[in-house]
């Protein structure tokens, strides 16, 4: 199926992680998903453990809610297949976390650019840009970042698709420009 980079945003329960692993389940051999979910409640470990059900035998599964460069470096060639769900769960974490959100988002980019080499990685991401502006100064930030790294990470991707009520349109494809 070739490597490359594919970017999924949507908003909130649009299909955008259906997607993503329907279309990787197309690859043969083993798969990976990183999952930047923490089950911080009972609702939210029962979601975790169906996802994980629904997967199957040929998906490994890596919860990393920070640290997902580390988690791409460590397993880059090892997966046909590779999905990160979802960036904007991430970024929040990012911020809550202190980190610089700056260096973390070039260092996913340059990350990125050097791993699609050697699988084929799926992103999942939310349009947050598409509502009111927050009221806060918190939400504000998330937004703006929010913006930035989906801009980065269309950038770098061999094909973007926005997902809507389930249906994925392509909306960039590198291979036809």
């Amino acid at each position: 199926m070739g490597n490359k980079i594919i970017f999924i945003i949507g908003g909130a329960r649009s299909g955008k992680s259906t997607y993503a692993l329907k279309d990787a389940s197309l690859n043969k051999g083993q798969k990976a998903y990183i999952a930047t979910a923490e089950a911080l409640d009972e609702e939210m470990r029962d979601r975790i453990e169906k996802h994980k059900d629904q997967r199957g035998e040929d998906w490994d599964t890596y919860e990393e809610p920070l640290r997902i460069i580390k988690v791409i470096q460590e397993i880059k060639g090892k997966y046909t297949a590779i999905v990160i769900d979802c960036l904007t769960l991430w970024l929040s974490n990012v911020i809550h976390s202190g980190l610089d959100i700056g260096n973390e988002i070039e260092s996913l980019i340059d990350t990125l650019r050097v791993s699609h080499h050697t699988s084929r990685i799926y992103i999942v991401s939310n349009e947050v840009g598409m509502g009111i502006v927050p009221k806060n100064e918190l939400a504000r930030k998330f937004r703006d970042f929010a913006g930035i790294l989906n801009q980065k990470v269309a950038e770098v991707s061999d094909e973007v698709y926005l997902l809507v009520a389930g249906i994925p349109m392509k909306i960039k494809d590198k291979g036809k420009t």
